[in-house]
């Protein structure tokens, strides 16, 4: 399995896993990122952070930090 941050521009995956504890999954989680949920990324930017993803019909901008903790397929 891969990261969310390793997932190239206009790709879309499913959520897997997450890896996180405590707070830091819970925040993820109220984004709407959970597992099963499909995730297409729009743009990466420049440097790599952040990353604009969309994911349950809205946009959405996470950390690099962020998108390491999220396995996809």
């Amino acid at each position: 399995m891969r990261t969310l941050k390793e997932v190239k521009c206009g790709d879309t995956v499913t959520v897997k896993k997450l890896n996180g504890v405590g707070a830091i999954k819970r925040r993820i989680m109220d984004m709407g990122i959970t597992k099963g949920t499909s995730v297409y990324v729009r743009k990466v930017a420049p440097l790599g952070d952040p990353i604009e993803i969309m994911v349950r019909n809205y946009e959405l901008s996470i950390r690099k930090a962020d998108a390491e903790m999220i396995l996809v397929d």
